[in-house]
């Protein structure tokens, strides 16, 4: 798939995740075979504030295709942000505009520029023009059923110059309930000429293939159903590409990314700040995994209470153990 210059391998996008998609999981899932992975939304003004975590954020770590998401509502800071994302290595500028969360949307950033369409072409206007890489808008249906104006929104905002939109099969006031709408996202690829990739409720190879025959779209993005097997991603772009389902990864395979993924975490976070960060996925990885259900149930009570990364290191180490030693059959 190609966005403006960038050329994407596949068709399986990990999707941005505040919390979830640090750079650890980004590198695991490419390592997979996922086509991209868009890193965790940067906030302009916290950038601009000087904070921290922000500036971590625009770190891709050598990805090849390093993707920034940014929220903003400032046109300025939205083009600040921008520069700053691709001197920092970003290929793609991704523009959030369907963040569902009260923190964002009571910011009138996220999801709240669907209410307000010429703020958010004036957004997408200022950041194409700020950097010579592709940019990106994700968004979703609309703020409510009164309000669907996704395939609007995505005129205006191809009109100033962005190479690919994302559309989330719901409305802001669903947040995530109830069953993505992936019908409704066909009435937005008909309505421009760019890429269009489906979001919402993509958990198999067999949902990516339903979603791309209700939308229409392009692409498919995987989101929460990631969390905890980095590989599904991968999965999913093998199975688009070429019609088969590859085998599960083995027990050995799985560890070792879930160990991967907890070094990355404290290397880049630090022993406490790493390990605290790494509880959601460590119980996640937890939850994937096979064997036993009593003794995974403890494991992953342990290992979300431990405060010792060696010993998080030796409880995975039996919670893939419980595994069957070669790969699980394929699956749907």
């Amino acid at each position: 798939m190609r966005i403006g210059s960038l050329h994407l391998e596949g068709r399986a996008l990990l999707a941005p995740m505040a919390g979830v998609t640090d750079l650890a999981m980004r590198r695991i899932a490419m390592r997979f075979g996922a086509s991209a992975a868009v890193g965790e939304m940067v906030g302009a003004s916290a950038l601009a504030r000087g904070d921290v975590e922000a500036r971590q954020r625009l770190d891709g770590g050598g990805l090849d295709a390093h993707i920034v998401q940014i929220a903003a509502r400032d046109p300025a800071g939205m083009a600040e942000t921008a520069r700053r994302a691709e001197a920092a290595g970003a290929k793609l500028i991704d523009i959030n505009m369907g963040c569902p969360c009260k923190r964002v949307t009571g910011g009138l950033a996220g999801a709240a520029l669907m209410r307000e369409p010429v703020l958010a072409a004036e957004l997408a206007r200022a950041a194409v023009g700020a950097v010579s890489v592709p940019v990106s808008v994700k968004m979703r249906l609309g703020w409510d059923d009164s309000c669907r104006n996704a395939a609007e929104l995505a005129r205006l905002v191809e009109a100033e110059g962005a190479a690919m939109v994302t559309v989330h099969g719901r409305t802001r006031a669903q947040f995530y309930e109830g069953r993505a709408d992936w019908r409704a996202i066909a009435e937005v690829k008909a309505a421009v000429k760019i890429p269009v990739v489906a979001n919402g409720d993509c958990a198999s190879p067999r949902d990516a293939a339903a979603m791309l025959a209700s939308s229409g779209a392009d692409a498919v993005m995987v989101g929460r159903a990631a969390l905890g097997r980095p590989w599904l991603v991968g999965d999913i772009a093998y199975f688009l590409a070429t019609g088969r389902r590859r085998a599960a990864p083995s027990a050995a395979a799985r560890l070792e990314a879930a160990l991967d993924h907890l070094d990355g975490l404290l290397a880049a976070m630090g022993s406490g700040a790493g390990l605290r960060h790494a509880r959601k996925h460590l119980s996640a990885y937890a939850e994937r995994a096979e064997g036993d259900a009593k003794t995974r149930a403890r494991l992953r009570a342990a290992l979300v209470a431990s405060s010792s990364a060696e010993e998080v290191r030796g409880l995975l180490s039996r919670l893939f153990s419980l595994e069957p030693a070669t790969p699980a059959p394929a699956r749907s």
